[in-house]
């Protein structure tokens, strides 16, 4: 079992920033990839950005360029630097994990808004 903690998130303003945290524990030696989904009202939950413990990042088109993951295998957390934020990226965003074994964990999720 992998437990996740996720800090940040907030209000902001349309180009503002936020940074977001999460920390894991438990099964941590089982960890694979670590990263961030997000879900906006009505709308499916998405890939944000994920990072695998070797260091591949993959981030959707949508954030690419402002947002920047990062990962500290040591201290078993991930973040995520928002910028330019815009009214779009209003949703609530989780931390998620994969282990070696594909067994999926989720953090109980962070809200971003954003005003225009």
């Amino acid at each position: 079992q992998v437990q996740l903690v996720e800090s940040g998130g907030g209000l902001v303003q349309a180009g503002g920033s936020l940074r977001l945290s999460c920390a894991a524990s438990g099964s941590i030696l089982a960890i694979n990839v670590m990263g961030w989904y997000r879900q906006a009202p009505g709308k499916q939950r998405e890939l944000v950005a994920v990072v695998t413990s070797g260091g591949r990042i993959n981030y959707a088109g949508s954030v690419k360029g402002r947002f920047t993951i990062s990962r500290d295998n040591a201290e078993n957390t991930v973040n995520l630097q928002m910028n330019s934020l815009k009214p779009e990226d209003t949703a609530v965003y989780y931390c998620a994990t994969r282990t070696y074994g594909n067994s999926d964990y989720w953090g109980q999720g962070t809200q971003v808004t954003v005003s225009s």
